[in-house]
């Protein structure tokens, strides 16, 4: 069976994430060690120990992620030489893809993880951004809602369009708030302000983007090993300059998940992989496309799941 593997941004990360598979795979603590090496920080114990608000600072978040998804590709490939035909990451998870694909080294992958969060943090004054999840309306209408709630320093954009009838916007506080009322005039059965402070993937992050082009120009970049549809073009990049210019691209664009779904089934995928701490993509996969089977790896038993459905 042909699969694809995706990878988790923020919001997949918890307290205690992994613990249990790190106490059967050293690769587990082993990865996170090399990230805090990088960071400077102590990334394993942050997130055995908390507090969840360290772990949720962007700084932080990124790498961690990087680190669970990486060590989750370390696990599978001591168990298995079953192999993706495609992969993808929803936002910060693209990097993940880019490391477990080999276009650029691990150590290499933390320091991009720990800078874009950094970039990405201090592009909008705290309190000044805001993003939320709008369930429940068109995407033209939410679109249009967005349009009419914007003016001049108060802008909110639709961002993530994760599955149907489940979009996530950003911009500025004010205009975020606003929105959220407005939505629920329209009809939204629900609209919900995110723990987060970063408008990601607004025109807000253009400053965030603009600094982020030197950041990967630093690092040495091939390829990856496994195909990457990336969240900018969704299109696999045909070159090295096309794959960092879909990276900066990114930062300040929306993630067209619905779409990247699509494609994983257009390849030919039957079997979607997520390799992450949770269960957030797999259950989008399953709203988007219920003919095309998801699964999660993030612990021994899910694991055992996914090796399952491959016939392993």
């Amino acid at each position: 069976m042909e699969f694809a593997f995706v990878y988790p941004g923020q919001g997949s990360q918890s307290v205690g994430m992994l613990s249990e598979l790190a106490a059967s795979y050293p690769q587990v603590q082993q990865a996170f060690e090399e990230v805090s090496d990088v960071i400077k920080v102590n990334l394993w114990k942050v997130v055995v120990e908390g507090p969840a608000e360290d772990l949720n600072q962007t700084k932080n978040t990124q790498p961690a992620l990087l680190a669970a998804s990486y060590a989750l590709s370390q696990v599978w490939q001591s168990n298995t030489s079953a192999q993706p035909v495609l992969s993808a990451g929803h936002s910060f998870g693209e990097i993940s893809a880019m490391s477990c694909g080999s276009a650029l080294s691990f150590a290499d992958a933390a320091s991009i993880a720990r800078r874009r969060g950094e970039l990405m943090q201090s592009a909008v004054a705290v309190g000044e951004g805001a993003m939320a999840a709008i369930l429940g309306l068109e995407d033209a209408k939410l679109e249009q809602l967005c349009s009419a709630t914007s003016k001049e320093g108060a802008i909110v954009e639709a961002v993530n369009y994760n599955a149907p009838g489940q979009v996530v916007v950003a911009g500025h506080t004010a205009a975020v708030d606003a929105l959220i009322e407005v939505a629920k005039e329209q009809g939204a059965k629900r609209a919900l302000k995110l723990p987060v402070s970063v408008p990601a993937h607004s025109s807000l992050m253009r400053p965030a983007a603009d600094a982020f082009v030197s950041v990967l120009d630093q690092v040495q970049w091939s390829l990856p090993t496994v195909p990457v549809i990336q969240n900018a073009s969704l299109t696999v990049a045909a070159d090295v300059d096309a794959l960092k210019a879909a990276l900066i691209e990114q930062l300040y664009s929306p993630v067209p998940w619905v779409k990247t779904i699509a494609a994983i089934k257009e390849s030919g995928a039957e079997l979607v992989i997520e390799l992450g701490p949770g269960k957030v993509l797999t259950g989008l996969a399953k709203r988007i496309d219920k003919t095309l089977q998801s699964v999660c790896v993030f612990d021994n038993a899910s694991l055992e799941q996914a090796m399952t459905l491959l016939g392993e």
